[in-house]
């Protein structure tokens, strides 16, 4: 396997995370539990994998938490998300928080599946708030994947 490595995001990586974002979230803008976010803007982490971007974290440090905003691998399954969650929750150590935490979609199957087998568990659920999102964002689709009508988020944490 290729050497995958994990590192804080800096300024001349701006163009890269600007193009990964846009390709998997339609541009920068990401809402989540009613909060509107730049996500180019937040603290990232970066993969790389042969010196070629492999992967994205965005995040949100605040309050007891480091909020997962936006996760992104080039090529799934091939342990970008993991290794960056896991450079996440030691961030999140590092800076004194006692949890990490994120918000995913109903229906986000594959997403839920990824975070409980790393050991975060549902710890809300919002019906509608996909709904209200949507009028801060009217392009989140009205049906999701496996065709499953997109309405609600699901909040999940892993305690650090």
């Amino acid at each position: 396997m290729r050497d995958l490595h994990v590192r804080a995001a800096t300024a001349a990586d701006r163009a890269a995370v600007v193009g990964l974002l846009s390709a998997s979230w339609g541009g920068t803008t990401v809402v989540g539990h009613g909060t509107v976010y730049d996500a180019a803007e937040l603290p990232a982490l970066v993969a790389e994998r042969d010196g070629a971007l492999a992967g994205l974290l965005t995040y949100a440090l605040s309050g007891d938490g480091l909020e997962v905003v936006t996760v992104d691998a080039a090529v799934r399954h091939s342990g970008v998300g993991s290794a960056l969650l896991a450079a996440a929750a030691e961030t999140a150590r590092g800076a004194g928080a006692r949890r990490l935490w994120l918000v995913t979609t109903n229906d986000n199957l594959d997403a839920l599946r990824f975070y409980q087998r790393r050991g975060l568990r549902i710890v809300g659920v919002a019906p509608g708030a996909v709904d209200a999102a949507r009028r801060l964002k009217p392009s989140i689709p009205g049906t999701g994947r496996y065709g499953i009508p997109l309405h609600d988020e699901l909040t999940l944490e892993l305690r650090l």
